[in-house]
Order: structure tokens, then sequence, then C-alpha cells
């Protein structure tokens, strides 16, 4: 190590805080456990409500598209099936 890098070292030890922790108000850490659900329930509550629901038509759609979406997953995986299928046969002679 250098002497420089010693110094930089030994210079961040001696000016370190002594926690390594950020400091917290007070009135975080006087909470207790059923203060802390009640927040986490709270903030669920609040995080719901943000939530849109969608139409009846656009939910209509999104279903029409992930089906098709479905089918042509399936095609590709039935093809591709097919092709090693008779690719092995043919290697092996099956």
């Amino acid at each position: 190590m250098s002497e420089s890098a010693r110094a930089a070292a030994s210079g961040a030890e001696s000016t370190g805080g002594s926690s390594s922790r950020p400091s917290r108000g007070r009135e975080e850490e006087r909470r207790g456990l059923f203060a802390r659900i009640a927040l986490f329930v709270r903030q669920v509550v609040a995080e719901l409500k943000k939530v849109v629901r969608p139409t009846r038509a656009d939910l209509l759609r999104y279903t029409a598209v992930v089906l098709v979406f479905v089918v042509v997953v399936m095609a590709f995986v039935t093809l591709v099936d097919l092709g090693v299928g008779t690719l092995v046969a043919w290697v092996f002679g099956g």
C-alpha cells in the first residue's frame, strides 16, 4: 500500500462517526410493533386507492390480446416440436 493510500485510510478511520447507520428521528425509534403495522396498513390502503380499474372494453381487449398471444406461442412450440421430432426420427432411423 502506498503512503498516500495509508494516510487516506487512517484519515478516514479517525474522522468517521460513531455509527455507520444514518441517524433516524426519535419518533421512528419509539414506534412499537403495532404502530409499525398500522403505518404499513395505512400505506397499503393509500396505494390501493391509486389503482385504476380497467373498463369492460379494456378488459375484453386485454383478454383477447393474451389469448391470441397464447395461441401464437402454442403454434410456434408445436411446429418446433414436430420439426425436432421429425429430425430426430430421420437421424436415428425411428
